[in-house]
């Protein structure tokens, strides 16, 4: 075994760790965003309110989890596909260091710095 097949287990594994917390969080939040009621005997305006943000606050954490889920899973078809690891534009190897910071990374840092506005 080499030094690249022990990389990409290490990477996989790390995805699939990730992958784990987040179906965690999500279940774990599922309650957050049902729907809130208008019933003002239960509940106050101010209360209603507050529920309300919260609750679109859950909504909007669901969708960035969903997203990074739909990262994770990207990454690890590339793992499967023995195309892991290589800048999306340049073809450049990402440095392994990036890579250990986030393991779903499609670019260098030289083509992320460039795609910035």
């Amino acid at each position: 075994m080499n030094d690249q097949e022990l990389n990409l287990e290490f990477y996989k594994q790390r995805l699939l760790a990730i992958r784990q917390d987040l179906g965690t969080v999500k279940e774990i939040n599922s309650q957050a965003t049902q729907p809130v009621e208008l019933d003002q005997t239960r509940m106050g305006r101010l209360s209603r309110m507050d529920a309300m943000q919260a609750q679109a606050i859950s909504i909007a954490s669901r969708n960035r989890r969903e997203a990074q889920l739909q990262q994770v899973a990207a990454a690890l078809v590339r793992i499967e596909k023995n195309d892991y690891g290589w800048c999306a534009d340049c073809g450049e190897r990402i440095d392994a260091k990036r890579l250990e910071f986030d393991p779903t990374v499609l670019f260098c840092i030289d083509c992320a710095r460039k795609a910035e506005p």
